[in-house]
């Protein structure tokens, strides 16, 4: 006599947790689709990676840097003094430059001994390392409308409004917002750039 052993029938129970499995990482890898689809578009089209060359703009940012900067920012809010701005070289417009905007449209921006005033009152800039200075003079002149004065936080290195002038409104195209390479200049570029009032 043939004694064959049938195995058991699974019950279904035993397969239940297979197929949850899978329908729990279906939905956890289109979850995950998504975000990195919106993340795409969050970048593509309202920030852009740039790579800062130089040293004007040290100790905030070094040559080679890589950040992000806000492309729409501007056409919600105004462009404030203490904004580190990316805009169109007014000589070349081929090329972009990366400064602070120190004075605003109306204002009267001169250099005393490498000292900012503006319209008579001295700014005060944290940002700007005391060895920084270079003891220049420029001006008093008076910012045009829709015109915006910018330098260099390094201000004996930087090619900035004392040589080609007040940059206009229609040339600022970004503001910068994060740095992220290299990693220890991780972080948000806002909370930096903010300036105090012209003194009393």
């Amino acid at each position: 006599m043939l004694d064959i052993s049938h195995p058991a029938p699974s019950t279904p129970t035993e397969n239940a947790p297979l197929p949850q499995l899978r329908r729990e990482l279906r939905s956890w890898t289109r979850d995950l689709a998504v975000a990195l689809g919106l993340a795409l578009v969050i970048i593509i089209f309202l920030y852009q990676p740039v790579k800062v060359e130089g040293t004007s703009m040290a100790p905030l940012l070094s040559d080679q840097e890589r950040i992000f900067i806000n492309k729409f920012v501007y056409r919600f809010e105004p462009i404030e003094r203490g904004d580190v701005v990316v805009f169109w070289y007014p000589l070349d417009r081929s090329k972009s430059f990366i400064k602070r905007v120190v004075g605003l449209p109306g204002e009267t921006v001169e250099l005393r001994g490498g000292r900012l005033y503006i319209s008579g009152k001295e700014l005060k800039e944290p940002y700007v390392p005391a060895n920084y200075l270079d003891g220049s003079s420029y001006g008093p002149t008076v910012i045009p409308a829709e015109g915006f004065f910018v330098m260099g936080d390094h201000r004996d290195s930087s090619n900035d409004s004392r040589v080609f002038g007040p940059v206009g409104r229609q040339n600022i195209y970004g503001k910068a917002v994060f740095a992220y390479w290299p990693v220890d200049h991780f972080g948000s570029l806002t909370s930096t750039s903010t300036v105090s009032a012209a003194s009393k």
